[in-house]
C-alpha cells in the first residue's frame, strides 16, 4: 500500500488542525477507512485524494511526494480553525481551489 500518501495526508491534516473524524466526514468516507488511508493499509481512491488536496490547498501531486521537506514547505500555508463543520470545510476547500487555480493560471501566463 502507499505509506507515502498516508504520511502526507496525515501531515497535512494535522497541520490544518483537522481530526480524522472531521476529515473523513468531509471526504465522504468512514473514519476507520480514512485512518487506514493514513496508515497506508488501504489504497486511497483518486477522487478522495483530489478532494483532500482541495481541502488542504495543495496540488494532488504533493500527496505522492516522497520528499518530506516539500510537504513541510507546504505546511507553512496551512489554514487552521477550530471546530469546523463539514460545510465549513467545503467552503474552505472551495476557496483554496480558487486560489490554486489562480496560481496555476499565473504560472501559465508567465511562460
Amino acid at each position: 500500500m502507499n505509506t507515502i500518501t498516508g504520511r502526507n495526508l496525515k501531515a497535512l491534516r494535522e497541520a490544518n488542525g483537522y481530526t480524522q473524524e472531521k476529515t473523513a466526514e468531509y471526504l465522504g468516507v468512514g473514519r476507520s477507512a480514512y485512518a487506514n488511508y493514513e496508515a497506508g493499509e488501504r489504497e486511497t481512491p483518486l477522487e478522495v485524494l483530489q478532494k483532500a488536496a482541495d481541502l488542504f490547498g495543495c496540488e494532488l501531486a504533493l500527496l505522492f511526494e516522497e520528499d518530506e521537506m516539500a510537504v513541510r514547505n507546504m505546511l507553512v500555508c496551512a489554514f487552521r480553525a477550530d471546530d469546523l463543520s463539514a460545510d465549513d470545510m467545503r467552503e474552505v476547500a472551495s476557496f483554496k481551489s480558487v486560489v490554486m487555480n489562480y496560481l496555476k493560471m499565473e504560472r501559465l501566463l508567465e511562460k
